[in-house]
C-alpha cells in the first residue's frame, strides 16, 4: 500500500525472458521495490510492435558482416531501443503506487548497455545498475565502446557496474568505471566470483545471482533512493 521506490528493469536481446524475470522480480519485490520490466519493440509482450533488435542485427550480419552489424547495434541501442526505455520510464512515473522521486534503472547485457546510456539520457532517475553491459560485444564494437564511455563520462546519476568473474569480458566494467573515476562521477565497481561453469552462465549472473549481488545492489539503491 502506498508509493514505493521503483526499478525499471531492462532485459537483454533474446526473444523471451520469462525465467530470467521470474528470478529477478522477487529479489527486488522482497526488498520493497516495484519492479517494472517493459518489453522493447518486437520482443515478448511487444512482439507485434516492430522488429526485435536481434532480428535486425541477424539480417545485417548476413548481408554486410560483423562491422556493419556492430554499427547498426550502436545506432539502434542509442535510438529506437532507448526510445522504448524512455517510454517505459514515462509510464512508470504515472503509476499511483510509484514514488516518482525514487526511480532507478537496471539492466543486464543489452539491458545493461541501455542502463548506462540512460544514466546520461534519462531525466528524473536517481541511480543506475548496469550488469554485464556489452560483455559479448565490447572487443569488436568500437562505436559502441565510445558511446558507452561517453555516457559514463557524462552520467547524471551514480552507476553500479557489476559482473561475474567468468562473464565473457570484464573490460566493460573496468573501463566504464575507470571513465567515471576520471570524470569524478560517483560509481561502484564490483566483480563477483564465477557463477556457474561457463561464460554463458557467468553472463546470466545479473538474472540468477540475486542471492550474491543483492546486498551490494540494495545498499547502493538505498544510498541514492533512500533506505527501505
Amino acid at each position: 500500500v502506498g508509493r514505493h521506490p521503483a526499478v525499471l528493469y531492462l532485459h537483454g536481446g533474446a526473444q523471451s525472458y520469462d525465467g530470467e524475470m521470474s528470478a529477478v522480480g522477487p529479489v527486488y519485490a522482497n526488498r520493497g521495490y516495484l519492479l517494472f520490466v517493459p518489453f522493447r519493440r518486437g520482443q515478448g509482450l511487444s512482439a507485434g510492435q516492430g522488429e526485435a533488435i536481434r532480428v535486425r542485427l541477424n539480417r545485417e550480419e548476413q548481408a554486410n558482416g560483423t562491422s556493419a552489424t556492430m554499427r547498426l547495434m550502436t545506432e539502434l541501442l542509442s535510438t529506437e531501443q532507448m526510445e522504448d526505455v524512455l517510454a517505459g520510464l514515462a509510464y512508470l512515473r504515472t503509476r499511483w503506487d510509484v514514488d516518482p522521486s525514487r526511480i532507478a534503472i537496471a539492466g543486464n547485457s543489452f539491458g545493461g548497455i541501455l542502463a548506462v546510456i540512460s544514466a546520461e539520457r534519462a531525466e528524473g532517475i536517481s541511480a543506475v545498475v548496469a550488469s554485464a553491459p556489452a560483455a559479448q560485444t565490447w572487443a569488436q564494437a568500437p562505436e559502441l565502446r565510445e558511446r558507452l564511455l561517453s555516457s559514463a563520462r557524462n552520467a547524471r546519476v551514480p552507476i553500479l557496474f557489476f559482473q561475474a568473474a567468468n562473464d565473457y569480458d570484464l573490460a566493460p566494467t573496468e573501463q566504464l568505471s575507470g571513465e567515471m573515476s576520471r570524470a569524478h562521477k560517483p560509481f561502484v565497481r564490483k566483480i563477483f566470483p564465477a557463477f556457474g561453469q561457463t561464460k554463458a552462465e557467468g553472463h546470466s549472473f545479473g538474472y540468477f545471482g540475486g542471492d550474491q549481488w543483492g546486498s551490494d545492489v540494495f545498499a547502493f539503491l538505498a544510498k541514492y533512493l533512500g533506505a527501505r
